[in-house]
């Protein structure tokens, strides 16, 4: 822990704007968690500022965003302060691969969006398809004639050089699932499909990507956690813990801009389709969920500490695996402040600012995949 110490900045609550003058960010009542802001002290990687321009210029590079749309609206998405909050203690190069992985995830997510959007199911099979290919061999995939597809090859590149080709194939695995769960999101959302609150929490575990960003808790570690770590009953249930706040964190905070949207994926929308809510009492319910977790990760934070000190058995192997778990814990719990600041932080997210609350004004047709 002395190192993710050494490396990770504890920093208050303000925006990260380019601007001088920083402000305290105002967290509506309806949103607002003081067990976060009061016991989930928020931190930022000190290699953020780099992190920022670094992430600017490699999205410019890869064509991911319109050069306009990168400098009127990169900096303001805060995508870099999101890892740099979470990754605390990763070498810098390993969270530059996460953050320009975590950027082009929202490119892609975007691109998905708007194919839905636009009716365009030929597209999103073809790319489905393609990152599929890309994810089992990113080197054939580099120079890629769609941008999404080079800049994930390019991704992958970098987030396969850091562990053994044993987490590799666990992380391919994983993402081969992720691909897939937005398959059956686009026919849903084509469909208007809304699924049930058990379908759709199964469904958001892998849209959102859960087991991918633990799996990069351990790159940012510098080590490869054995299944008897990475299965035991207290670790999973924390990093599970920590990934269902961050689900459901974003559902409550994005449900106007999805309701706008004519979304079908959202905890709020399916509670009030199959539950019978209202739309305020889904909140209240989304809401809580979102508390329970947090009050939940603290039981289970304490007993994957007492299960590090365990592994702290003299030898260097033990060590190694109990600082590894450490680090992957402590930063299980900066994914709560993160993510929370995350949200009020972000232009993603200020839908109220939008001129079409259904269409972020950081995409357009040519970014999600129209010629």
């Amino acid at each position: 822990m002395q190192l993710a110490a050494e490396r990770g900045l504890f920093v208050p609550a303000f925006s990260h704007s380019t601007t001088t003058a920083s402000t305290a960010i105002a967290v509506p009542p309806s949103l607002s968690l003081p067990v976060i802001e009061a016991a989930f002290p928020r931190r930022l990687h000190p290699y953020w500022p780099r992190l920022q321009e670094k992430t600017r210029v490699w999205l410019l590079e890869k064509r991911l965003m319109p050069a306009d749309k990168i400098r009127e609206y990169a900096d303001g998405l805060c995508y870099t302060d999101l890892m740099a909050g979470y990754y605390s203690g990763a070498p810098d190069e390993v969270l530059q691969a996460i953050a320009d992985y975590s950027a082009w995830f929202f490119v892609w997510d975007d691109r998905h969006d708007r194919d839905i959007v636009y009716g365009r199911p030929d597209a999103w099979r073809r790319l489905r398809f393609r990152l599929h290919a890309a994810l089992d061999s990113p080197r054939h995939h580099l120079l890629h004639p769609d941008p999404l597809v080079a800049g994930f090859a390019d991704c992958m590149m970098r987030i396969y050089s850091f562990l053994p080709a044993t987490w590799n194939a666990r992380f391919a695995r994983h993402f081969h699932a992720v691909i897939e769960a937005y398959d059956r999101e686009f026919r849903n959302r084509s469909e208007g499909n809304i699924p049930t609150v058990e379908e759709y929490l199964a469904l958001r575990r892998l849209t959102f990507a859960h087991w991918i960003w633990t799996d990069l808790l351990e790159a940012s570690a510098g080590c490869e956690l054995p299944d008897s770590i990475r299965k035991h009953p207290g670790y999973r249930r924390a990093a599970l813990l920590s990934q269902e706040f961050a689900a459901w964190y974003n559902d409550l905070c994005s449900l106007p801009k999805e309701i706008a949207g004519d979304e079908v994926h959202n905890l709020g929308i399916s509670l009030i389709k199959h539950e019978g809510l209202t739309l305020e009492d889904a909140v209240a319910e989304v809401r809580r969920r979102v508390e329970e977790c947090i009050a939940d990760f603290l039981v289970a934070e304490q007993g994957t500490l007492r299960l590090a000190d365990r592994l702290d058995d003299g030898t260097v192997r033990g060590m190694e695996l109990s600082a590894a778990v450490r680090s992957c814990l402590g930063n299980m719990r900066n994914w709560f402040s993160s993510v929370y600041w995350f949200h009020h932080e972000s232009g993603r997210y200020m839908v109220d600012s939008w001129d079409d609350r259904s269409t972020p004004p950081y995409v357009n047709n040519e970014a999600a995949g129209e010629k």
